[in-house]
């Protein structure tokens, strides 16, 4: 059996300018499947230690420069490792115990229980599941919204993450985009505006803990005022908070501006990989359990309850979260927001330091900059970028030397881009604003 020596796990390749969003076929690996020669069994053995080397060898690679995304790589599960000899499935309502009964529901609950109480929200007040991601919490959200408000109106601002929208489009429900700042977050002006176009129908409402790309916060107290003085009582909005990376950190962030059930919002969601850290997508969903009837169908064949989006669930995910809250806790998630605070403001201030513009909320650590003009440079260190602009989201496993690395290779990179002045670097203050544009036209 024999292997190209390049290997299918090299990086490098650059992406097309025009539409980045075209990388490379997968289908360009070499790992297709074969059927085994069960003479040769120990050869067979031998190619796949040697593939699933060299895949971990890369992956190690790429982990050194992965500062683009919110995932938190700085973790270690070794002591889970002895429970992947079962198959764990949290098919059905976390709550009941129904008849599969390969589960981990117990560790799930419990880390449930450990959000309720970090989102202020009593024990026999919430409902929820572990999910396999955000995107998934955002869909179950907006879906009970829209079966409490049948004729409701979706309103979420433009820099909301993709899974609203399409959320939209699975539910068929009339979708108001509002206007945002160059922050990210809402603005209300254009809120309160589209809402008054609509005051015969209900609001379901979007709330970002964090955009996706600038780390905006719309502020809940404000959102809720503005219903309030359009006339929309209680009854007549549902509000669904997509917390996916700061909905964690916030409550670790000593500010006004929080998010808790005390308000009147309906659900909450985070991704539990990113911030957290785990090896596997998940997220953590809270909503008030009055309105978990509303999408709730009996399975007799499970012995329990429909209430979820998805059908089988990970009962991995649950055990991985629950080890990490309680190898962290609360003391050690505090210490950890503040380590990326800070060191998302070194990057921030040296990136001004340098003359590159720059832009940082202050309940972010999302570094938003100018878009580095060569892809393979991207790719190399895994940036997020969207027109003119990219970003670094600095998590816990991003430290301060792997910040300086970054920073010494930009540098050097753009003498070379911007050396002849034929090139300038691009204009930003349409996108962060003017304050923070720092290219030629307004320094």
């Amino acid at each position: 059996m024999a292997m190209n020596k390049s290997g299918p796990f090299e990086d490098g390749d650059s992406c097309d300018q025009e539409n980045s969003v075209l990388q490379k076929n997968v289908h360009g690996s070499r790992l297709a499947i074969t059927e085994p020669n069960m003479d040769h069994k120990e050869d067979i053995k031998a190619y796949m230690a040697r593939t699933l080397n060299r895949y971990k060898e890369t992956l190690a690679k790429r982990a050194l420069y992965h500062i683009g995304y919110p995932a938190n790589l700085d973790f270690d599960y070794g002591a889970l490792a002895q429970l992947q000899a079962f198959s764990l499935n949290n098919i059905g309502d976390p709550f009941i115990e129904g008849n599969y009964r390969m589960h981990s529901r117990e560790f799930e609950v419990a880390v449930l229980d450990w959000f309720a109480n970090l989102w202020e929200i009593q024990k026999n007040g919430y409902w929820g599941y572990v999910t396999n991601g955000g995107t998934e919490g955002n869909l179950h959200g907006i879906l009970v919204g829209r079966e409490l408000l049948p004729d409701g109106i979706l309103y979420t601002s433009r820099d909301s993450h993709y899974s609203i929208f399409k959320a939209t489009r699975m539910y068929k429900m009339e979708c108001v985009k509002v206007d945002t700042l160059f922050t990210g977050e809402m603005d209300y002006e254009d809120f309160r505006a589209k809402l008054l176009l609509n005051k015969d129908k209900p609001a379901i409402i979007n709330v970002n803990i964090g955009t996706t790309m600038k780390g905006g916060v719309d502020n809940v107290d404000t959102i809720i005022q503005i219903l309030e003085e359009c006339g929309f009582p209680d009854d007549r909005f549902y509000i669904h908070c997509d917390g996916a990376l700061f909905g964690i950190m916030m409550p670790f962030v000593k500010h006004s501006l929080q998010v808790s059930f005390k308000k009147q919002i309906g659900s909450i969601t985070i991704s539990g990989h990113k911030f957290v850290g785990c090896p596997a997508p998940c997220g953590v969903y809270i909503i008030r359990k009055q309105y978990i009837n509303t999408i709730s169908t009996n399975i007799e064949f499970l012995g329990s309850l429909d209430t979820t989006i998805m059908g089988s669930r990970s009962g991995h995910a649950p055990i991985f979260l629950w080890y990490a809250l309680n190898m962290n806790g609360y003391i050690g998630f505090e210490k950890q927001v503040q380590k990326c605070l800070t060191n998302a403001r070194y990057l921030k201030d040296r990136l001004v330091e340098e003359g590159i513009s720059v832009m940082l909320n202050e309940l972010s650590s999302t570094v938003v900059f100018e878009r580095p003009l060569n892809d393979d440079f991207v790719n190399r260190w895994q940036l997020a970028c969207q027109g003119s602009m990219a970003h670094v989201i600095v998590m816990p496993s991003v430290s301060i030397e792997k910040l300086k690395e970054f920073l010494d290779e930009l540098l050097k990179k753009r003498k070379d881009w911007y050396k002849d002045g034929g090139v300038q670097p691009p204009c930003l203050a349409d996108d962060i604003g003017g304050d923070n544009c720092l290219c030629p036209l307004h320094k």
